[in-house]
């Protein structure tokens, strides 16, 4: 189509704009606005005036054109890429069509197409059309009158984002002229125009923005230059409750204390022991580490501690257990309350002593190591029934560092999102552009019982799935039904209607009731879980692990342990 009597007719018979505004959705409750997966935001029209002026008086009227030129090509590729994955099935005019809708739906303006000619396929590309009611001409003649030059700069960087979304290529849309109530503009590829510089700069990086990127790299370096302990790049995290964990650990990593981790399942025990040791005077000295809930009670101790050709059947030659290993350095023992008695009276005297015998031997070894050791159960209750050692646990309770759930600190989830897509993404050669509103949204209101280790499964599972170069969305973090983050923003309900966050329903309750009333065990109650969760996944303990949000060797141990 390329008159203006056909386009006519054509938008009379579309859906228009209340198909399109259907799509978005206000949630009071939160004080939300979506736009699909895009959350969207309502300013005063004084507001973007006061944005424009500051704008064009700070930097002047060429690099505010270009920032504001290059924020509305990035709202423009954001919408291209709703409407594709929006609309299936849409004719070519179609999807240019909708483009305009969104724009009029945002409030920007509204687009009538004078002559246009699309074809994707061919990669040909025409517009003529008018811009009316231009918010961006009011914010202008506001600020200053009349003037000269183009003036609907975010509106030709929407124009020009949305279209080179759709088609797949750079097209670039000039506006060619202006009256009282709009502006004309023409939309052709790149390379139909002639003399484009002068526009196609206000599409790059602007040189003041390289220039401060520089000064900001010259300034790490400096920083790196002081001699200042710094956080470790890998504890990520800003939360009180997480600067104050690691101040305390970073105050411990000076000295050869003991030092005992608190923390949940999947909170970043091991993470912190690694930077305590990264931190401390042993940083070029072994570290070691050990899952001591992963290993049966019969192979612990020969593991810590080693073993002498002979001790035992089968023990052929001798080898040097962990502690040796670790001679100098630092030995992380992670789920230490599962040691057995035995492994804890040999450990006692290993930490009291610093000598250690290997399994059949009778010459004693002494070793330097300092010990650091995590533990997700309460040592205390422990010692109370009799299954760890009242000496062994006030050795070990020396330098205690409880370190806060996930759900405790939700200032730190985006972040190490960031920073876990990042590392996935190198390891899978794959380049994403980030996370969709929804998605972040979906990520802040999750209750993360498994903690920083379901994060990392989940955007591990984001990025596996996500396209290259485009935004992850919740349907790729989160997959099946039964997922916890199945839930409508709007309205911050789950499928079955629950609270998203912290909710239970009524059989829970019921089954906590008769728990906690009969007065049920703790390893009773594991057992029963473990045993249930190998039965569903029909005896497949690597499945079951993953249900149950801990490894392969936990799970084995534990059925063993359960006898299941």
């Amino acid at each position: 189509m390329n008159n203006s009597a056909c386009l006519s007719d054509w938008e009379q018979s579309s859906p228009g704009i209340s198909e399109v505004a259907s799509r978005l959705r206000f949630s009071f409750q939160s004080g939300q606005i979506w736009l699909d997966e895009e959350r969207m935001v309502l300013m005063h029209s004084s507001a973007l005036v006061a944005l424009r002026k500051e704008l064009i008086d700070s930097l002047g009227m060429e690099r505010a054109r270009g920032i504001l030129t290059r924020v509305g090509y990035a709202s423009g590729l954001r919408d291209a890429e709703i409407v594709r994955s929006s609309y299936q099935g849409l004719s070519d005019l179609e999807l240019l069509h909708k483009g305009t809708l969104f724009h009029a739906l945002e409030g920007m303006v509204k687009v009538e197409l004078q002559a246009v000619e699309i074809d994707i396929q061919a990669g040909r590309y025409y517009m003529d059309a008018l811009w009316q009611n231009s918010f961006e001409l009011h914010i202008h003649h506001t600020l200053n009158g009349t003037g000269d030059g183009p003036v609907c700069w975010n509106e030709l960087g929407h124009a020009t984002g949305y279209v080179s979304g759709i088609m797949g290529r750079f097209i670039l849309h000039k506006e060619v002229e202006r009256g009282p109530d709009g502006c004309r503009f023409i939309g052709m590829p790149v390379e139909d125009w002639d003399d484009v510089e002068d526009e196609l700069r206000y599409y790059q990086l602007d040189s003041v923005v390289e220039q401060i990127l520089t000064l900001q790299g010259q300034v790490e370096d400096l920083r790196s230059a002081l001699p200042e302990r710094l956080q470790p790049s890998d504890m990520i995290g800003e939360s009180p409750a997480f600067k104050q964990a690691w101040a305390l650990a970073e105050k411990a990593a000076a000295s050869p204390v003991t030092v005992l981790l608190l923390g949940e399942t999947g909170a970043g025990k091991d993470v912190f022991a690694r930077a305590i040791h990264n931190a401390s005077p042993r940083v070029d000295k072994p570290f070691v580490a050990v899952n001591c809930g992963a290993l049966p009670n019969d192979l612990i101790e020969s593991e810590l501690f080693g073993i002498e050709k002979g001790a035992f059947t089968g023990a052929q030659s001798s080898r040097p257990g962990r502690f040796e290993r670790a001679d100098g350095g630092t030995l992380f023992l992670d789920e230490v309350g599962e040691l057995s008695l035995g492994a804890q009276t040999r450990l006692l005297r290993a930490l009291q002593s610093g000598e250690i015998d290997r399994l059949g031997d009778t010459r004693t070894r002494k070793v330097d190591v300092r010990v650091i050791a995590a533990t997700n159960v309460d040592l205390s209750d422990a010692v109370a029934k009799g299954t760890f050692r009242k000496d062994l646990y006030y050795r070990l309770n020396i330098f205690p560092v409880s370190l806060p759930p996930l759900r405790e600190r939700p200032e730190d989830i985006l972040p190490l999102a960031e920073r876990l897509l990042d590392k996935f993404a190198t390891r899978e050669g794959k380049r994403v552009r980030g996370l969709t509103d929804r998605a972040r949204h979906a990520l802040l209101s999750h209750d993360w019982p498994g903690n920083v280790r379901e994060l990392e499964n989940v955007m591990e599972r984001g990025m596996i799935l996500a396209a290259p170069d485009s935004l992850i969305d919740v349907s790729t973090l989160f997959l099946s039904s039964g997922d916890p983050l199945q839930y409508d923003v709007t309205t911050g309900l789950n499928r079955d209607g629950c609270l998203g966050k912290g909710a239970r329903d009524g059989k829970v309750d019921a089954f906590l009731d008769h728990v906690l009333d009969q007065r049920i065990p703790m390893e009773d109650l594991e057992a029963v879980v473990v045993k249930a969760a190998i039965e569903r996944c029909e005896g497949n303990l690597s499945a079951a692990a993953r249900l149950l949000g801990i490894s392969r060797a936990q799970i084995g141990y534990k059925q063993k342990k359960f006898e299941l």
